[in-house]
C-alpha cells in the first residue's frame, strides 16, 4: 500500500513493488498527461516533479513515491486558470505535437522555481533531458522567458501564481 500526494490530493493503493510511476500515475490514477516515450529515461516525456524536483518517472518505482508529492501537467493549472507556463507555451507557439510538452513544461517549472530569470543558456540546460522532435526548441525557450516574466509580474501585483 502506497500514500502518495498527487496534485495535492492524497492517493493510495495497493501496487505491485516494480510498478513503474508512470503506470500508476497514467493507469491507476487516470492522469494521462504523463507520456510514455522511450523507458529509458532518454526522452523525458515520463517527466513529472517530485517533492518539486523533476524525476523521470518511466524507471522510478510508484512505492519510492510513498509519502511524497507528485506533480503532474494536470496539476499545474489552478481553479480553471492556466499556469504561467502553460500560458507560455501557447502564447509562443513552444508545442507543436504535443507529446513532450508535459515533461517541458515540469522542468520549466522547477527551473523557475529555483531561478525566476533564467537566460537563454540556463533554460536550454535545464530542458536538455527532454527531446522534442518537432520544435527545434527555440519556441519552448520563448516560452519559458515569457513564463518567467510573467511569474515576476503576479507577484508584485498580488495576482496567485
Amino acid at each position: 500500500m502506497i500514500n502518495v500526494s498527487v496534485n495535492g490530493r492524497r492517493r493510495s493503493g495497493e501496487v505491485e513493488p516494480r510498478l513503474l510511476l508512470v503506470h500508476f500515475l497514467r493507469d491507476t490514477l487516470g492522469l494521462t498527461g504523463t507520456h510514455i516515450g522511450c523507458d529509458t529515461t532518454n526522452c523525458g516525456a515520463c517527466t513529472v516533479l517530485l517533492d518539486g524536483t523533476p524525476i523521470k518517472s518511466c524507471t522510478f518505482f510508484a512505492v519510492q513515491a510513498d509519502g511524497r508529492e507528485v506533480t503532474t501537467v494536470e496539476g499545474l493549472a489552478s481553479g480553471g486558470k492556466l499556469h504561467p507556463i502553460q500560458e507560455g507555451f501557447k502564447e509562443e507557439h513552444g508545442l507543436q505535437c504535443g507529446f513532450c510538452t508535459p515533461g517541458m513544461m515540469l522542468v520549466s517549472k522547477a527551473l523557475l522555481e529555483e531561478n525566476p530569470n533564467p537566460s537563454e543558456e540556463e533554460i536550454r540546460w535545464a530542458i536538455s533531458g527532454n527531446i522534442c522532435r518537432c520544435t527545434g526548441y527555440q519556441n519552448i525557450v520563448k516560452a519559458v522567458r515569457w513564463a518567467a516574466g510573467r511569474m515576476q509580474e503576479q507577484p508584485a501585483a498580488g495576482a496567485p501564481v
